[in-house]
This record gives structure tokens, C-alpha cells and sequence, in this order.
């Protein structure tokens, strides 16, 4: 049986992905997911090589066919985007709704598919990636990681693999959503800062809708004290394990910068070895939440 593992966070830059890309170094062959689809960076770390690439159709668009249209104006009418003027549409603001092509009493308006991003299987040197990349000014993300996470399901079953590790996207919206909807183990990395702390609480209420297992990891915790004790109170008063405290230390952004996991830039650091035994008491709670 397959266990999904998610790394989320409640804002951006925490460190997120940096711990994600440690985690994928100790696993060595685990099945790697970039579900932060709006804004990936984990392939900057693990500099995959791309295997296959497909184009994800999230959404339709409108197109008039001005030969068949009267402009009437019925559609301009009813488009509540106003994307419409007879006889063209704005195919940015089109949201695709189809509202057009139902009132138009002359059928010269129908629906296309619209490319909204494309989605990648990858190998990288720790394991095969999913991930994907959401084109400009497109939505439906959570659709797009829905399919990043199918993609690596697929791929865990085909290699046989027991463990997907997931990068989340920052915040509570549909992509942390799709990412997190279904899992049994999930690990939110916060920082003790104040938004750092609201927004960790948010996404944490989040998984627990959900009946997620939920853990927290505290980034640079020695930034401020007292923030992390705060953190500290309020899981030990909701039932959420620390799994540990990170300190501040120029060595993440240094591995970063060289394009390389803490476990390959610093095998003997103190953070890359407190990283490691995190990630042990992760599997080990994979495994109690298969039982």
C-alpha cells in the first residue's frame, strides 16, 4: 500500500521545499511530487530530466463564428465576465462557462479546449518526479495538482514504490486541497513569525477537516522565542506533534544557491542530521496510519 506524504505550509517561504527536497535525499527512491503548481521550484534543486510531457486541458473558451453570428447581442448580455464584444471574445477574460453558446439563437458560438498548463514525469537522482507548471493567468489548479498527484500514483504503482512525497503549495486554497484531500499523514513547516503562526493554524484546521495526521516542523525557530513557544502551546493543547525545531543557519540558502540537498551539500550538519531524524519518525507514522 502506497503512502502519500504531504509537506504544506500556511504562507511562502518557510523553507518548505528546501525540506521536501532533504526528505526526497534521505527516501533515495520514493516517488516525488511538486503539487505547488502555481510556482514550482523543487525541480530547481533536483534538476530532473524530463521523460514525457503532456498538455493539461483545465478549462473551454468561447469562439464566435462571425460568418453565422447577427449580433444580436444576446451573448454580451448574459456574459456575466464581460468578455464579450459581438462579434469577438476576449479569450483571457472567457472563464469558459458556455453561458454564449447557450442563449446564442444561431449556433455561431461554440466551445474549445483551452491548454491551462502542461504536466511533466520526470527522473530526477533521488527518484521519478511528477510535477507540472500552471501557464499564466490560468486556473483550475487544483484540477492540475489532482492530475500531478494521479501521475505519481500511477507511477508509484508501475516502480513499485511504497512512499509519494509531496511538496504542497502555500496557504488553504483548492490546490492545498487537492493536495492534501485523501491523505493520512501531513506536515506543515511554519516559522515563528506572526503570519507564520495564523497562517499555520489555518491550514492546520484545514487537515483536520479532513482527519488528516497532522505534524509541524518550526523553521528557524530561534528567530523569536517567544513565537515558537506560542507554537509549541498550541500544538501540545490540540494534539499535533512537533516533529522538531529548525534553527536559523545560512547553510539552507547556501545549499540552495549551489543547487543541492542539505544531505548532499552538508551531509554532517546538525540540521541536516535533525532533518533525517524527522524524517524517520515520519515514516514510522506513515506506517502506524496504514494499520
Amino acid at each position: 500500500m502506497v503512502s502519500e506524504i504531504a509537506i504544506v505550509s500556511g504562507k511562502g517561504g518557510t523553507g518548505k521545499t528546501t525540506i521536501v527536497a532533504s526528505f526526497a535525499a534521505f527516501a533515495g527512491d520514493a516517488i516525488i511530487a511538486d503539487c505547488d503548481v502555481d510556482a514550482p521550484d523543487l525541480h530547481i534543486l533536483l534538476t530532473p530530466e524530463i521523460i514525457e510531457t503532456s498538455e493539461f486541458i483545465g478549462s473551454k473558451t468561447a469562439t464566435i463564428d462571425k460568418d453565422v453570428c447577427t449580433q444580436c447581442g444576446l451573448c454580451e448580455e448574459s456574459c456575466r465576465f464581460d468578455a464579450i464584444r459581438v462579434p469577438e471574445i476576449d479569450p483571457i477574460a472567457c472563464e469558459g462557462c458556455g453561458v454564449c453558446e447557450f442563449v446564442c439563437p444561431e449556433k455561431a458560438i461554440s466551445m474549445h479546449d483551452r491548454v491551462s498548463g502542461n504536466l511533466f514525469q520526470s527522473k530526477t537522482r533521488y527518484g521519478s518526479l511528477s510535477h507540472a507548471k500552471l501557464l499564466p493567468g490560468q486556473g483550475n489548479s487544483g484540477k492540475l495538482v489532482t492530475e500531478v498527484r494521479r501521475h505519481a500514483q500511477i507511477m508509484a504503482q508501475s516502480e513499485n514504490r511504497d512512499i509519494i512525497l509531496i511538496d504542497g503549495s502555500p496557504g488553504i486554497g483548492c490546490p492545498v486541497i487537492a493536495t492534501v484531500a485523501g491523505l493520512k499523514v501531513g506536515v506543515v513547516v511554519t516559522e515563528p513569525t506572526l503570519s507564520g503562526i495564523h497562517d499555520m493554524k489555518r491550514v492546520l484546521g484545514l487537515m483536520k477537516q479532513f482527519h488528516i495526521l497532522s505534524t509541524v516542523i518550526i523553521n528557524k525557530f530561534d528567530i523569536n522565542p517567544k513565537n515558537t513557544d506560542e507554537i509549541v502551546k498550541y500544538c501540545r493543547e490540540n494534539g499535533i506533534e512537533v516533529l522538531g525545531r529548525i534553527p536559523f543557519d545560512r547553510i539552507m540558502t547556501e545549499s540552495m544557491v549551489q543547487r543541492k540537498t542539505l544531505p548532499e551539500f552538508t551531509p554532517d550538519h546538525e540540521i541536516t542530521q535533525m532533518l533525517r531524524r524527522i524524517w524517520i519518525r515520519i515514516k514510522k507514522l506513515a506506517v502506524y496510519s496504514r494499520s
